[in-house]
């Protein structure tokens, strides 16, 4: 019997960490499923190697961005940069973008201006947008509404483990949750719980790579593979069984990921 088929919708396989390892690294990750993955570049400087590393292999698509907690140390991106980089046809998305006051509490105002221009290029492609927030709910949550408000966008929350609030808030506008390794961790039954009353179709799987590997593998190296390992614990909270849940993750990122679509 085939092994089902899903995506790993968020990675980040220009870290040192998968240095010339790529090939056995998506090789295993097809031996597990996963036959598509999205490798995310979070400063545009280093836009170049990622979109490399998407060239050299057919299952890797790209996203590029500046992640919030280099907002304040890296050039404030421009729209017409990311509206530039995303004619590419295996650019798909873009980000990830965000708020992030956990550790860049004083650099929250230009977060914020990166954010809404990530969002402005989200508009003007077509993209979807992928959002990191942390310990800035109230905030996500009121500029990814006043933004809409100013002319729809899509979005994907990424490896979400936010609050309720933000989760209903971000599904209220149309946007995607993505599960990542904090799902399946002992601890983290509130985010499981916030996944469980969730609309399925409004699901993705990601691992975040190279960090937050899922059990059993917890506390090592992750990597695209083990999405599987995420997804798995996915289909016991929607109470689907495997195959079925994965195929409804593979729709849901065709439908939001539409220039990585099978």
């Amino acid at each position: 019997m085939s092994t089902p088929q899903i995506t790993d919708s968020h990675c980040h396989l220009d870290f040192p960490d998968f240095e010339g390892q790529l090939q056995q690294i998506i090789t295993d990750a097809a031996a597990a499923g996963v036959t598509r993955m999205v490798t995310i570049c979070t400063k545009l400087r280093l836009e170049p190697q990622v979109r490399a590393i998407a060239e050299a292999h057919a299952p890797v698509f790209y996203a590029a961005g500046t992640h919030p907690m280099s907002a304040a140390s890296e050039p404030l991106v421009t729209v017409d940069e990311l509206v530039s980089l995303a004619q590419h046809p295996k650019f798909v998305g873009i980000g990830e973008t965000g708020l992030d006051y956990h550790y860049t509490a004083d650099s929250a105002d230009i977060q914020q201006q990166s954010l809404r221009v990530h969002i402005e290029a989200a508009r003007e492609t077509g993209l979807p947008l992928i959002i990191h927030a942390r310990a800035a709910d109230d905030d996500m949550a009121q500029i990814l509404a006043q933004e809409y408000a100013k002319g729809p966008y899509n979005c994907v929350m990424h490896c979400f483990s936010s609050s309720k609030e933000l989760a209903m808030a971000a599904l209220d506008l149309g946007f995607y949750l993505s599960m990542s390794g904090i799902a399946t961790f002992p601890k983290s039954q509130e985010v499981r719980d916030i996944f469980a009353a969730a609309p399925v179709d409004r699901i993705l799987v990601e691992t975040d790579a190279p960090y937050l590997a899922p059990p059993p593998f917890r506390g090592k190296r992750n990597e695209p593979a083990y999405t599987a390992h995420t997804a798995r614990v996915g289909a016991e909270i929607f109470g689907m069984d495997y195959a079925e849940f994965a195929a409804q993750t593979q729709k849901n990122f065709d439908a939001l990921f539409t220039k990585a679509a099978l």
